[in-house]
């Protein structure tokens, strides 16, 4: 390595170089075909894996004394792909070597707190054993805190987990995920975790053209397909469940084509007498959406 007398290293780098065989341009690019829309939070991916990647050659060069902080808070509502982009980022952070295996452990409160004494520590910490190496993501990460409830665990895992991220920082990875102002409070009760979070990353509601989008990838990852008709109902489909409650985002779309296929199925079979085509086999008519409730619960005409 060269030096100058009075400075840091002058070896010349070649950050394109050190990207292609890095191999997370592929992971970046995966995770671009697997979610549609999110760009802020793929733009905020790239930017962590370009610092990640500038991180690996500083340590290679000496010019960087402690790791870097890599835990992280995902925020969004249900659906929008915190999951996903949480298994893509182990990969990354594995093909820059700042974790050993890359695997993604999910868990939830259930999965670390017990329900008697002495229940708790080893269930977190056999968690925490599974996921070094790699990523914890806890969904839904403030119900861990139930603070009205005083014989509640739930403070044992907490602080488990805190001690880990802290002494394990080099060999694991945590995530926590949940809805986002439930996560400020969990913050604020526990200002442990809000110190040790490096990135916090919001993930947006998809709009209606999105959620269409979603759904014929699905069906075509499936061998489906809408017919134009049934194409112009669901994207009513879409407008109407996204005024009811409890709408999760590409999971909602999930359980609406579900159920279409369901539909669509009973149809066919019922038709007696009439042979069936492979068009037939692998197209969602009009019918199989409009007969959802969802148009009934949401005001809207079926027809």
């Amino acid at each position: 390595m060269t030096t100058s007398d009075a400075g840091p290293p002058t070896d010349v780098i070649d950050l394109a170089a050190e990207l292609k065989s890095s191999g997370i341009e592929q992971v970046l690019g995966e995770l671009d075909a697997e979610l549609v829309g999110l760009a802020p939070v793929k733009r905020r991916i790239r930017q962590i894996a370009s610092l990640l990647l500038v991180e690996r050659v500083r340590e290679r060069l000496a010019l960087t004394s402690r790791a870097p902080t890599l835990h992280m808070s995902f925020t969004g509502n249900p659906g929008t792909g915190k999951t996903t982009v949480a298994l893509r980022m182990a990969q990354i952070l594995h093909r820059l070597g700042f974790v050993r295996r890359g695997q993604l452990v999910c868990v939830t409160r259930d999965d670390l707190v017990g329900q008697y004494i002495g229940h708790t520590a080893p269930k977190t910490k056999d968690m925490l054993k599974k996921a070094m190496g790699g990523v914890l993501f806890i969904d839904e990460a403030y119900y861990l805190y139930r603070p009205e409830n005083e014989r509640d665990y739930g403070q044992e895992a907490i602080e488990i987990l805190l001690q880990a991220m802290e002494s394990q920082r080099e060999d694991l990875v945590v995530i926590l995920a949940g809805y986002a102002d439930r996560m400020e409070t969990f913050f604020k009760s526990n200002p442990g975790f809000r110190s040790r979070i490096a990135h916090h990353i919001d993930f947006p509601d998809y709009d209606s053209a999105q959620l269409l989008n979603i759904a014929e990838l699905m069906l075509k990852d499936q061998n489906y397909r809408f017919s134009p008709e049934a194409r112009a109902a669901f994207e009513r489909y879409i407008d109407a469940r996204r005024r009811l409650p409890h709408f999760s985002n590409a999971r909602s779309i999930r359980n609406a084509l579900d159920r279409a296929r369901l539909r669509q199925a009973g149809r066919l079979v019922a038709t007696t007498g009439v042979a069936v085509t492979a068009k037939d086999l692998i197209t969602i008519e009009a019918s199989d959406i409009l007969a959802s409730r969802v148009f009934e619960q949401a005001g809207e005409p079926r027809a």
